[in-house]
């Protein structure tokens, strides 16, 4: 049993879509209407009666079912069944707190105290009224494989056996919810009883086919409603969706069971039907109940197509604006880069001019240490100062002594003595040379 989940109307609307097979059997005859549902109509594709096909070879009224729906383009369609009203006990269920979700398992725990069929094996479904209330139908197992045997034998395929209060609660909400306030509806059955469907606060679902007065009946049935006794009924075929095709043969008058069936089979997802045909038996071979996955699916495609197409597009569009953005400062960027290379010559330029300047400095701070060490008697007649060396000459008493004067200089390194002879004054002459020390 799907879960009922609240569809806006208008969604419902486009999602109306599918066609159904309603087969009534009746005391004698089996009661048929194929129907179309589509968004914006209902059409009753056509009505036929297959008189007394219980006493007939099953064969022979099954042909006779398929040559009708052949003739319909609507050969591939399942049948909602809906059983004899004495064949089915139907139960009103409250069971207030339980979940749509948990009400399955909820019923069948109560399932043996809601038929009098004992030890028998019952054959049951069930749908949803309300929060916590349920409309279950039950019927013997031996029964409705009784009913299965016929429909398998005259090759009908079924989908599901239901009862009429089931049938025509489904199809009066095929376009949403049902009328808002309590309501009574009386129609003609096939058997010449009035059929009587009504819902109420107090009562979600009455159906019953009484073999009175209409007045009778309507009074007992807003009774058991509970409704105002003035309270004016309906009739049963104005409560259903109108179709706006309908053959003259389809008289919703006399017996509107199996057009309400046709609607329940048509869209089952968003009209269900209490079912008591079990599962193994079922058979769906429905074309149009797939459309709208389909479309769902096409929808999906269709945004997810989309989305990528947008994601392309804005990609290019970013990418197109990152491209100019680099084309406009790509200008700026040479420009930022050929004033770095200005600054960094610039730079080199100050502090070569720096050096330049300081070697003059060094040059004279060296000449003026020479001139400390090497004191009188000592004298000399040459000093050449470069970047790296000096080197002077002279004459002393004794050239070693101020060989280890100049060695004792702090800017100087690596001093040696390169000529040491004696002159003819009684002195010595001297050439000493020296490393200094690199700049910093």
């Amino acid at each position: 049993m799907p879960l009922q989940i609240p569809i806006p109307h208008d969604l419902r609307r486009l999602l109306r879509f599918g066609s159904g097979v309603g087969v009534e059997i009746g005391a004698q005859d089996l009661e048929i209407v194929a129907a179309r549902v589509r968004p914006s109509r209902i059409r009753v594709l056509g009505r036929l009666v297959i008189p007394d096909f219980a006493s007939r070879p099953a064969a022979e009224w099954g042909a006779e079912y398929a040559r009708f729906l052949k003739s319909l383009g609507a050969a591939h369609l399942t049948a909602t069944v809906l059983l004899p009203r004495r064949e089915v006990i139907a139960r009103l269920v409250s069971l207030p707190g339980v979940s749509s979700r948990d009400m399955e398992g909820a019923l069948r725990l109560e399932l043996d105290s809601l038929h009098p069929y004992g030890e028998d094996d019952v054959a049951w479904g069930w749908s949803y009224l309300a929060p916590g209330a349920a409309l279950v139908g039950m019927a013997r197992r031996s029964v409705v494989e009784r009913y299965v045997q016929a429909f398998t034998g005259a090759n009908i395929p079924v989908s599901s056996f239901t009862f009429p209060a089931a049938a025509i609660h489904a199809a009066v909400r095929l376009n949403g919810a049902g009328r808002p306030a309590g309501f009574l509806a009386l129609g003609r059955s096939s058997s010449g009883g009035w059929e009587t469907y009504g819902e109420s606060a107090s009562r979600p679902v009455f159906s019953a086919e009484l073999d009175l007065p209409p007045e009778r009946a309507a009074a007992l049935a807003l009774a058991e409603l509970r409704l105002p006794p003035d309270t004016v009924p309906f009739r049963l075929e104005d409560t259903l969706p109108q179709p706006s095709h309908n053959p003259v043969e389809n008289d919703l008058s006399r017996n509107a069971l199996p057009y309400a069936a046709a609607l329940a089979g048509a869209c089952p997802r968003l009209a269900p039907s209490a079912n008591v045909l079990p599962s193994e038996y079922r058979r769906f071979s429905s074309r149009a109940m797939f459309i709208p996955t389909i479309a769902l699916a096409a929808l999906l495609l269709a945004c997810l197509a989309g989305g990528w197409v947008w994601s392309n597009a804005a990609e290019r569009a970013y990418l197109a604006r990152l491209r100019a953005e680099t084309a406009r400062l790509e200008p700026l960027q040479r420009r930022a880069q050929a004033l770095d290379r200005q600054t960094a010559d610039a730079r080199e330029r100050a502090q070569y001019l720096d050096r330049y300047r300081a070697q003059t400095r060094r040059d004279l701070d060296v000449l003026n240490d020479l001139t400390r060490l090497v004191e009188p008697p000592a004298w000399t007649s040459g000093v050449e100062i470069s970047r790296d060396s000096v080197r002077l000459q002279g004459e002393a008493p004794q050239a070693t002594s101020v060989y280890k004067i100049v060695s004792s200089s702090a800017l100087l390194k690596n001093t040696w003595l390169e000529v040491e002879q004696a002159s003819g004054a009684g002195g010595e002459n001297f050439v000493i040379s020296a490393a200094r020390e690199a700049a910093q």
